[in-house]
């Protein structure tokens, strides 16, 4: 068997309309655009982790941006196996909790 394998196997990167059915796998990492400024990246990585970890904080229980103080955003990333957040990212965790959409 070839090193490709069937795409139909995989879980890819959904196009516009695709139904998602296999919510278990885990989507594809597609490269980030090329030629942005330093900065755009690491505030987009920054967003990302910062995801992560407000619905890691949700799914614990934590509710409310009050409860998720910086001590327990970091035991909450280091229980995910995220990396030690800043103090910029704690605060981002907490604006996300805040928003209300």
């Amino acid at each position: 068997m070839s090193s490709k394998t069937n795409m139909s196997d995989e879980a890819a990167v959904p196009k516009k309309g695709d139904v998602i059915d296999h919510t278990w796998r885990p989507l594809f990492k597609q490269p980030l655009p090329a030629g942005r400024p330093r900065s755009w990246y690491i505030q987009h990585n920054r967003r990302l982790k910062a995801m992560r970890l407000a619905i890691a904080l949700l799914d614990s229980g934590a509710f409310s941006a009050d409860i998720a103080t910086n001590d327990k955003i970091r035991e909450t990333a280091e229980t995910v196996g995220v990396h030690w957040p800043s103090d910029a990212t704690c605060r981002m965790v907490r604006r996300m909790m805040q928003a209300q959409r």
